[in-house]
C-alpha cells in the first residue's frame, strides 16, 4: 500500500458520513444498505456499528468480501475489502457517539452491539474539483465544442 494512495482515498472520504455497505447473501444476492461510517481518519480501514443479529453480520460469516460506496458533492469512492465483526468494548467506547446512540440506546455495553471493520483492498474513485456545478459546466462545454467530456480525475488504487 502506498501512502499517497491511502492519502488520496482519505482526502475523498474525510467529509463523508454515510456509505452504501454491500454484502453478499448466502444465495449470492448482493444487498446494499446505508450505514454510518465512524469518524476515524482513514488508514485503510473503515468502521461501522451493527447489531450482532443483523442480516449484514450473518452475511459476513459466509462471505466477508464487501463494498462500501460513497458519493459527495464532488467525489465518489467505491472501496472493496474484507469485513470482520469485532466485539471489543474499548473500541466501541472509543468510537461511540450520539448518532450511534440513536440506533443503540442501551450503549456500547449492549451485548447486541458489535463493530464491523472493513479492511480495504482497493478503491476506485472519481474526483471532480469544483463540485457538481463545475461538472455541469464541463458537460455543457463538451456539448458545445464537440470535445469529449472531462469529468475530472479518476483512478484505481491498491490499498493492501
Amino acid at each position: 500500500m502506498t501512502t499517497d494512495d491511502t492519502r488520496k482515498v482519505a482526502e475523498l472520504l474525510k467529509d463523508e458520513r454515510v456509505g452504501m455497505f454491500t454484502t453478499t447473501s448466502p444465495d449470492g444476492t448482493l444487498v446494499s444498505r446505508p450505514m454510518s461510517m465512524q469518524e476515524v481518519e482513514f488508514d485503510g480501514d473503515l468502521w461501522f456499528f451493527a447489531s450482532r443479529t443483523s442480516r449484514k453480520v450473518a452475511h459476513l460469516t459466509t462471505d466477508p468480501q464487501v463494498n462500501v460506496a460513497t458519493a459527495g458533492s464532488s467525489s465518489w469512492v467505491s472501496l472493496t475489502g474484507h469485513a470482520l465483526v469485532v466485539d471489543d468494548l474499548a473500541t466501541k467506547k472509543e468510537l461511540w457517539n450520539s448518532v450511534v446512540e440513536a440506533w443503540f440506546p442501551d450503549g456500547p455495553e449492549d451485548p447486541d452491539v458489535v463493530l464491523i471493520r472493513v479492511s480495504a483492498a482497493s478503491a476506485e474513485y472519481w474526483d471532480s474539483p469544483g463540485g457538481r456545478l463545475a461538472s455541469l459546466v464541463s458537460f455543457a462545454k463538451a456539448k458545445v465544442t464537440g470535445q469529449a467530456y472531462d469529468g475530472g480525475e479518476s483512478g484505481t488504487v491498491r490499498l493492501s
